[in-house]
């Protein structure tokens, strides 16, 4: 059975970058992995001004559509890093929200889609044609967080 989520709402919706689940990186706080990815996006560019406006947005929907100004110049390596910001981002959050992490562990071997209607690179897109890269992200970041809870787990048998 495949896994659909969009809406942090909706089931799975823990998988949403949108959803309260806050992260630190590099000694930075973000509220969502929305925050940090649109943040991202301008690091080291001539509009990373833009940033602390990104950290401070009120809500992930606001911090989403300062990153999505058409107007500021991305970083001139965005297309190139833009899925390891992801994933960095995303890993993150399962390993330091315990009751997440279990959600995204006990979804086995499932495919995990992003149903989103307007996204064909992170989502799958209004007719499931998208590259679902968000998907793709949690599905390798639940394969890591296994090896590194069989790891522990044998590390702490035999220690």
């Amino acid at each position: 059975m495949t896994i659909y989520f969009y809406k942090v709402w909706q089931p799975y919706g823990c998988f949403s970058n949108f959803s309260p689940h806050g992260i630190q990186i590099q000694g930075t706080y973000w509220a969502t992995v929305e925050h940090y990815y649109q943040a991202q996006k301008f690091v080291g560019s001539i509009d990373a001004v833009i940033i602390p406006a990104i950290h401070n947005a009120p809500t992930p929907e606001e911090a989403a559509a300062l990153g999505r100004c058409s107007s500021r110049q991305l970083r001139c390596d965005w297309d190139i890093v833009k899925t390891q910001v992801m994933r960095e981002a995303v890993l993150k959050k399962f390993l330091t929200h315990t009751e997440i992490r279990d959600i995204l562990l006990n979804t086995g071997n499932e495919i995990i889609v992003e149903d989103s209607p307007n996204d064909y690179f992170w989502g799958c897109g209004k007719n499931k044609t998208g590259q679902n890269q968000l998907g793709k992200v949690l599905m390798s970041v639940r394969e890591e967080i296994r090896k590194l809870v069989s790891v522990t787990a044998l590390t702490e048998k035999y220690l």
